[in-house]
């Protein structure tokens, strides 16, 4: 009998429990004791990972935000220097232009004075009286000869006047562009021993060759005061000197 009600006992016992473990995972399905815990315990575990991934991402941010900044000091400074590499030549180009370049005082072979290339100015002097200056300067670009003595011929004169042997000079006045030269002209004689004196208001002073007797290019005509100029059979020139006080010395 008492072998019979241990077994019964031990079904009962069974199946009791079988019940109890039901019951419990019945109270684990409605979200209450043990499966709470595990839920936080789950939640618990991973909050960290995105606590660790933020900083990542801020490091991140700041990465970029240190590239950017980079990239605007990069940007900055190539804009600098290149604004002041554009700055200064432009700078340059404007304080310091190229000049041009000078022409030559002469260039070329020196050529014969004559009307074309020289300016001839007569002017009456106090001393020596009764004497006319002629002073013929090159305005042309090449240095030019002033050969022998000037031919001159007052208002309708057929014949030139002679010159004075003793003011030849030691060598061919040489005129460069822009220089003179000078002759001087004994207009009639001081003591008034002249012939055949008259009054005259136009001049023409040719010039000559090498050879000294031709007449070569086109004469000059300067202008005389307006009443004229007394002129008398002692008419007489200089040789074309290089300095005027050569000139008037005679």
């Amino acid at each position: 009998m008492s072998s019979i009600r241990n077994p019964r006992t031990r079904l009962l016992g069974a199946a009791a429990t079988v019940v109890l473990a039901a019951l419990s995972l019945t109270a684990c399905s409605d979200g209450t004791g043990a499966h709470d815990e595990g839920a936080a315990a789950t939640t618990g575990t991973t909050a960290p990972p995105s606590t660790t991934k933020s900083p990542s991402s801020g490091a991140g941010s700041s990465n970029s935000g240190s590239n950017s900044s980079s990239g605007s000091d990069s940007s900055a400074g190539s804009s600098n220097a290149s604004g002041s590499s554009n700055a200064t030549p432009a700078a340059d180009s404007r304080s310091t232009p190229t000049p041009a370049p000078k022409a030559p005082a002469s260039s070329g072979k020196p050529v014969t004075c004559e009307g074309s290339n020289t300016k001839t100015v007569a002017a009456p002097l106090n001393r020596p009286v009764n004497h006319m200056l002629l002073t013929v300067t090159n305005t042309g670009s090449k240095s030019c000869y002033l050969y022998g003595y000037p031919a001159v011929r007052f208002g309708e004169a057929q014949a030139v006047p002679p010159v004075i042997e003793e003011s030849q000079p030691q060598a061919v006045v040489t005129l460069k562009p822009g220089e003179s030269g000078y002759a001087s002209v004994n207009l009639s004689a001081a003591d008034g021993s002249g012939t055949n004196g008259h009054t005259v208001k136009s001049l023409t002073v040719y010039f000559r060759g090498p050879s000294g007797n031709e007449s070569v290019g086109t004469g000059a005509h300067p202008s005389l005061p307006v009443n004229g100029v007394y002129v008398d059979d002692s008419l007489k020139v200089t040789f074309w000197q290089q300095s005027m006080d050569d000139a008037i010395d005679w």
